[in-house]
């Protein structure tokens, strides 16, 4: 007789979730375990690098193995009486947003592992050592790496077949939509931390590009809009260039720096977005202008 295709589907699941927990094993137990011990012997880079590029990779890892695939098999194993596997994706769900942190930091761990490869030749024949070991596959540790990073769209993409296939009758169909549900916010919660991480990345460019003042620095802060500006000088009907860069709480008027080392600009007025007030005006000798007037002082300002 032919399986039923939400069994196909679960067993697939099951399969994949063996071969991932491997991967994590080859890359906490091998990679991580033992980059740490030549680590803590002085040998290779500093023990925090090593953290570093494995952020939390020992509790997905744990979570794994000793929690979801155990759970898997014994529901395998019972299908015949009990063919469910909803109830159990419910439980994992809440646990996958341990991958937020994982993914967040993934590009960074890859510049690492680059960088203190080539700053430390020991660290990289080690990672040479393992790859060339059968576990590995003949691939890198980076590659392995991705794995994880790949896992919740993987479970959310296995899920939404199996809610498909299953027949409407079937005891699992609430369970199993629900759990659909949850891993769907949970795909988005990762999604979230990794635009999170590019806008604070972004932010932090910015900061640099204005030369790091302290009260600016605030890593809460949003940028909308920057770009250049002619200031107008009413005394001797003049524009000079300047930039702007407008934050939710504040705008920046600054001066393009003529030497390009360090910060690009330098912050000539601060304006708290607060009390601030932006004014067209009709001028026929210089069109497109506008009037920004904060507590201290009023710009006459105008755009392309």
């Amino acid at each position: 007789i032919q399986e039923p295709e939400e069994k196909k589907i679960a067993l697939e699941l099951l399969e994949t979730e063996q071969a991932y927990v491997s991967r994590l094993h080859l890359l906490d137990q091998v990679f991580y375990t033992e980059l740490m011990k030549e680590a803590k012997n002085g040998k290779t880079v500093p023990e925090e690098v090593v953290k570093m590029i494995f952020s939390n990779i020992s509790s997905i890892y744990q979570f794994h193995a000793k929690f979801f695939l155990p759970e898997l098999q014994k529901r395998m194993e019972d299908w015949s009486c009990n063919p469910r596997i909803g109830d159990v994706i419910q439980k994992l769900a809440p646990f996958l947003k341990m991958y937020g942190e994982y993914v967040k930091n993934f590009d960074k761990a890859v510049e690492l592992i680059t960088f203190w490869s080539e700053k430390s030749p020991p660290f990289q024949e080690l990672i040479a050592d393992i790859q060339k070991r059968k576990v590995c596959a003949n691939l890198t540790l980076q590659h392995h790496m991705l794995e994880p990073v790949q896992r919740i769209p993987r479970y959310e993409l296995l899920l939404k077949d199996y809610v498909r296939k299953l027949p409407p009758e079937s005891p699992d169909r609430d369970d199993a939509e629900k759990a659909l549900e949850m891993i769907f916010m949970v795909a988005k919660h990762s999604n979230a931390a990794i635009a999170e991480m590019e806008r604070l990345q972004n932010l932090w460019a910015v900061y640099q590009r204005l030369g790091l003042e302290d009260d600016i620095v605030d890593p809460s802060n949003e940028l909308i809009k920057e770009g250049p500006i002619q200031k107008i000088s009413t005394r001797n009907n003049s524009t000079s260039e300047k930039y702007l860069f407008l934050f939710n709480n504040m705008l920046l008027y600054c001066v393009p720096k003529v030497i390009q080392v360090g910060a690009e600009f330098q912050v000539h007025l601060r304006i708290n977005v607060d009390g601030m007030k932006v004014r067209e005006l009709n001028d026929t000798q210089f069109p497109h202008t506008f009037l920004v007037s904060g507590k201290q002082r009023t710009l006459e300002l105008q755009a392309r």
